[in-house]
């Protein structure tokens, strides 16, 4: 190894490490992973935390009921996890996997960690090797007794990777060059060197690691130098700031939630349009892959036989959505005064306890409102009795 090669590692770092690759690389792939799971979590949290909100309401003959089933999916779907868990468990597995299967296994329903596969055309699939935690399954199952969740035919965690390849790197080169510039750099003169032998490499790492580096490193200090070393620094100033690291940071994120089809202004927090926002993020987002649960859950629970008799589940989004009850009263008022609500109705959307009276279950509408028919009939009978 020559003297200038010894420098260049030693300045790197490299001459301590044995890694198959190098510091370059490193960084780039820590940078590249860290930015990758920051945005997809950011945006899977928010999905879970959503979905979590909803409450998955059960029918009887068309008849709203709070029993078992609506116990299992509001409050305790096993005995280790309670619903918000077993939901964000759930929605990760889907994002994460493009997949997800549901078992119902001791009175619960738990979702599977691992699981192997056999897909048919004609006949259920079926489902060995089943895992949940660290207890392994050693039966298969039938498709029609599990509920699988599929997101989508194209995965989309391999597309959102692939743009993480390209915009990753130049992300990554950005950081590094910001950081790069914000170090001191210099230039050291030897008048007078060696002929690169074991000898003279000691003694220039004595010098960068008992002088130089305690000078770079300390906010106060003086570099003695002996006679035949001159050391200049470099006056460049950088004009990098980490304002623009950060507008990279968050088209990355801009990415991600699009590909979720969420609107990157909920993930930024931004507050300006948020209304519209928010709609555009319930219904090209939470609707459509709640509507996909929604549709499994029947099928596999329920079946044709107890869709035709009245026997479902609907999974209501309206809690998702922060009501101020002060803000909505003329609107609560116009609900209730035109027959669409009654007050229970209203009082349920709001959260609130529902009422044990029954004036608060029946439909009112004011004296305003009236048919077609009867207005004309009022407007043509005063001009009769003239």
């Amino acid at each position: 190894m020559g003297l200038l090669t010894y420098v260049r590692d030693w300045l790197t770092g490299s001459i301590t490490t044995a890694t198959p690759i190098n510091e370059d690389e490193y960084q780039t792939l820590i940078t590249e992973i860290s930015f990758r799971e920051l945005a997809f979590n950011s945006c899977v949290n928010m999905i879970a935390n959503s979905v979590s909100k909803c409450e998955f309401k059960t029918f009887t003959k068309n008849k709203e009921v709070k029993e078992q089933e609506y116990y299992l999916w509001n409050i305790e779907p096993n005995k280790n996890q309670n619903s918000s868990e077993f939901m964000h468990k759930l929605i990760y597995k889907l994002y994460q996997d493009n997949e997800c299967l549901v078992i119902s296994e001791g009175g619960g329903l738990l979702v599977a960690d691992n699981y192997t596969m056999d897909e048919n055309a004609l006949i259920n699939n079926t489902f060995s090797q089943v895992s949940v935690n660290d207890y392994s399954f050693k039966k298969t199952y039938s498709g029609k007794d599990v509920m699988f969740f599929k997101l989508a035919e194209k995965d989309m965690r391999k597309v959102v990777n692939m743009i993480y390849d390209s915009y990753g790197k130049l992300l990554s080169y950005t950081m590094k060059h910001y950081q790069t510039s914000k170090g001191t750099k210099g230039v050291l003169n030897l008048e007078a060197l060696g002929s690169g032998t074991e000898k003279d490499k000691e003694y220039l790492k004595d010098l960068l690691n008992k002088r130089f580096k305690p000078y770079f490193e300390n906010d106060n200090s003086v570099l003695p130098l002996s006679k035949g070393f001159d050391y200049k620094e470099n006056p460049y100033k950088s004009t990098e700031n980490t304002r623009d690291i950060r507008a990279m940071m968050d088209d990355v994120g801009d990415f991600t939630a699009k590909a979720f089809g969420i609107p990157p202004a909920l993930i930024r927090g931004e507050i300006a349009g948020i209304s519209d926002a928010m709609q555009s993020y319930l219904t090209f987002c939470v609707d459509p892959l709640v509507d996909m649960i929604q549709e499994e859950i029947n099928r596999k629970r329920n079946g044709f036989a107890g869709f035709t008799n009245g026997n479902y589940l609907k999974i209501d989004t309206r809690n998702i959505k922060h009501v101020d009850i002060l803000e909505s009263a003329t609107a609560i008022d116009k609900l209730i005064a035109s027959g669409v609500y009654s007050v229970n109705n209203i009082r349920d959307i709001l959260g609130e306890q529902l009422v044990e009276e029954a004036f608060a279950n029946k439909y009112f509408m004011t004296k305003n409102y009236s048919t077609a028919e009867d207005l004309l009939k009022s407007l043509i009978e005063p001009s009769n009795t003239e």
